[in-house]
């Protein structure tokens, strides 16, 4: 009966960073780091907040309230370059501003709810910053090479096969012009012996005399 009656509550309160708790995004640029909530009992004065996690350290990079549903957020406190990108309902999302590759690592999207006996959950997405194509990791490089690769090895291996293709029917086509030829003239020299036309075999014994 204890464990049936905490089961409902561990899962009343969800944080979620979406589908993909990976994000990359180019040194320089603007990144949204997503993150809604969930509850199936309420909220009241929910809390929530947005953490760095670097070698074992945690820092805080954006806090805030939303009292009741509907209700904007109440900003609390912000680090700079990070801006709110959510609004009224249960999007807490953030945007970090002009990435650098300091800003790699692990960001933690946490929320509270008093409703529910101050429980906390947390969500993490990890932001890898890349300065171009060839930052991807290792897999992602390798993956997009071998569509390369297996593209231009089709096109040169179909064009080869097009060019011996054509070769072959040149080469018949020549066989069958050079064999209908020498038909022709044999055909024609045997008409020409039939019939006496020049060109066709002498009687050796000549004509008879009168």
């Amino acid at each position: 009966l204890v464990g049936l009656h905490f089961i409902p509550v561990s899962f009343s309160l969800e944080a979620t960073i979406g589908k993909k708790n990976t994000i990359e995004a180019l040194n320089g640029t603007d990144v949204l780091l997503p993150c809604t909530f969930a509850t199936c009992m309420g909220f009241m004065n929910l809390k929530f907040w947005w953490t760095r996690e670097n070698n074992g350290t945690s820092t805080k990079l954006f806090e805030g309230m939303i009292r009741k549903k509907d209700d904007d957020v109440i900003q609390q406190d912000k680090a700079d370059r990070i801006e709110f990108a959510g609004g009224k309902g249960n999007n807490i999302s953030i945007i970090l501003k002009a990435v650098d590759f300091e800003d790699t690592g692990k960001y933690a999207c946490h929320v509270l709810n008093p409703l529910e006996k101050n429980l906390e959950h947390e969500a993490v997405a990890v932001l890898t910053v890349l300065s171009e194509f060839f930052d991807k990791p290792l897999s992602t490089v390798s993956q997009d090479y071998w569509y390369i690769i297996s593209f231009n090895g089709g096109l040169i291996g179909l064009t080869i096969l097009i060019m011996v293709t054509k070769k072959v029917i040149i080469f018949i086509m020549k066989k069958a012009r050079e064999k209908k030829k020498e038909c022709l003239v044999s055909s024609s020299g045997n008409d020409n012996t039939e019939n006496g036309l020049s060109g066709s075999k002498v009687d050796p014994k000549g004509s008879p005399k009168a």
